[in-house]
């Protein structure tokens, strides 16, 4: 089908649209120049925002936690259910929804690519089961490599050719896009039970450090040219003083940068952005991350912004997990995953009377108002950890109204309220700068040349908002701005219209990014497949095929080819 869009108001910051009136031409799933306006169909977008479909940098929506935290919760099923339409499947979750439910509600908010940022490899095919269970969105996953054994005894004996060989075996077999650390090197010393609490501790038996991990990992992302940076949860997460630690994260590849392209991404950053010594005096160090990022051009973040509401708190990083389940004394889940990675569930609640919850809901959008380049920020909630997904509209609206922010400011605690940024800054965002934290910002980090954008040749992944951006105040009117962003008038993914104003109407299969490798060289020499069978074997309660996920287990297939000489 092609369809003509017409007169809508477009934001695109690719290609540098900031509200034109025009008309973006479909066909065949992609943008093209023009299409017949007498076979076309027409939507008459006048007075509406046109954008492209909203991607998701990380956000945890399938796999082993999140299918253990569904498990953990049933009240989190209770009181927030899909109904079963004609075409559309019932189900249930707030915080951690299920599979079919993701789908449409991202759907109905304009989004069409997501990113679930943390799969252990032996847990892959749980991973893509799920993924693939999640309708009409584009999907990525990627693997946790920072504590995987492989990759900790190649660094330490300083073989970075064989731990990006390692490495890029590892993607393809697990049809992974980028390289995830979670507490670089914590992990592995939570096995033994204990943590690390500097980039330059020792971590056990293996005797490297995170900032060894860290430099090596990202040195193993540039050799095999990934699209996307190494993907960075940063040491002592969640710990008051830790944004000291978040600058020497970045810091530390500072040198490995040979242009303006980033080479770190630093995930939901308010979590890492603490300053104090413990928790009664701990307060923001979001201004001094800001400054950092102001003047480099290495490094990109996204936010991690908390919602006042009831969550489920999930993450590889084992060791802060135990810390939240004592802190809060609520139920708790603890794995170990093989030599892999380590993991932790805590159902949690962010309270606007408590003077840490409080500080950390300002945390995130000082980070995202303080840093002058929306390119290096983008809009996340660390789904679930912050707070649902469904809350971006909620954040768009604080974004851009310094009036909605202090609303919530009057009901917050007054000791945060006091020591809070936020009333000093006076910027609010435009509907251009939303489109980069939303999309191209979040496409052009992750590589995604056909994402993000609505160019010629792009896919037709399209959000159209029933909001006139001449009429409608954002400073003022944010309450508009808030529901405009959570019903879409018209969600468009793959040039077929899939939600009209809150109505899911089409589900097609999303698919699958990965990351294929043509090299080269061979991705492993025949001595190197026996070294890596015989370890499994002798080591593992897996067998080396147990790691591997044919394409043809994945429904539509995306596999991006990058060339590579190692």
């Amino acid at each position: 089908m092609s369809l003509l869009i017409k007169n809508g108001f477009v934001y695109d910051p690719v290609n540098g649209i900031d509200g034109e009136v025009m008309d973006i031409a479909v066909e065949g799933g992609r943008i093209v120049e023009k299409v017949d306006e007498r076979e076309a169909h027409i939507i008459d977008a006048s007075g509406m925002i046109v954008m492209p479909g909203g991607i998701d940098i990380h956000t945890h929506i399938a796999g082993a936690e999140v299918n253990s935290g569904r498990l953990l919760r049933p009240e989190d099923h209770v009181y927030d259910f899909e109904p079963k339409t004609a075409i559309t499947r019932s189900g249930v979750g707030h915080s951690i929804p299920s599979t079919f439910t993701t789908g449409y509600r991202y759907a109905r908010m304009g989004y069409t690519f997501v990113c679930n940022p943390s799969m252990p490899p032996l847990e892959a095919r749980h991973t893509h089961e799920e993924l693939e269970d999640t309708p009409i969105v584009d999907k990525a996953t990627f693997p946790l490599l920072g504590d995987w054994w492989f990759v900790l005894e190649y660094l330490r004996d300083g073989l970075i050719k064989e731990c990006a060989e390692h490495v890029a075996w590892m993607i393809m077999a697990t049809k992974g896009y980028a390289i995830k650390i979670v507490n670089p090197g914590g992990l592995e010393a939570w096995g033994f039970g204990r943590n690390v609490r500097d980039l330059d501790d020792q971590v056990p038996y293996f005797n490297v450090t995170p900032r060894e991990i860290i430099r090596g990992l990202c040195i193993v992302n540039k050799i095999l040219s990934l699209p996307h940076t190494i993907h960075v949860h940063t040491n002592r997460l969640g710990q008051p003083g830790n944004y000291i630690t978040t600058i020497k994260t970045m810091d530390c590849v500072k040198d490995l940068a040979t242009s303006d392209k980033p080479v770190i991404h630093i995930t939901h950053c308010q979590f890492s952005a603490f300053k104090g010594d413990s928790w009664a005096n701990m307060k923001s160090g979001a201004e001094d991350i800001a400054k950092y990022v102001n003047s480099h051009s290495h490094a990109t973040l996204d936010m991690g912004q908390i919602i006042f509401t009831d969550t489920t708190t999930m993450t590889a990083d084992g060791p802060w997990q135990y810390t939240l389940y004592e802190l809060s004394g609520n139920k708790w889940v603890n794995h170990d995953v093989e030599v892999e990675t380590s993991s932790g569930i805590v159902p949690f609640r962010y309270r606007r009377k408590s003077y840490v919850h409080a500080t950390m809901w300002s945390i995130g959008l000082e980070l995202a108002l303080l840093i002058n380049d929306p390119w290096k920020i983008y809009l996340t909630t660390d789904h679930p950890n912050g707070g649902p997904f469904t809350s971006y509209p909620k954040i768009i609206s604080w974004l851009m109204s310094r009036r909605a922010r202090e609303k919530t400011l009057e009901k917050i605690n007054r000791k945060a309220r006091a020591r809070s940024l936020l009333p000093s800054i006076d910027r609010e965002l435009t509907f251009y700068e939303i489109a980069i934290l939303t999309r191209a910002g979040q496409a052009k980090a992750l590589g995604l040349k056909s994402k993000g954008h609505l160019g010629v040749g792009a896919d037709a992944d399209i959000a159209i908002y029933n909001i006139n951006p001449r009429l409608v105040d954002p400073a003022r009117d944010y309450k508009t701005v808030r529901r405009a962003f959570s019903n879409a008038a018209y969600t468009i993914k793959g040039g077929k219209i899939v939600a009209k104003m809150g109505e899911i109407i089409n589900v097609p299969d999303g698919r699958t990014y990965w990351i294929n490798f043509n090299m080269d060289c061979d991705v492993f020499s025949q001595r190197d497949l026996a070294d890596l069978r015989r370890k499994f074997r002798e080591y593992w309660t897996v067998e080396y095929e147990n790691y591997i996920i044919p394409e043809s287990y994945l429904k539509v297939s995306a596999p991006i080819t990058v060339r590579v000489g190692v």
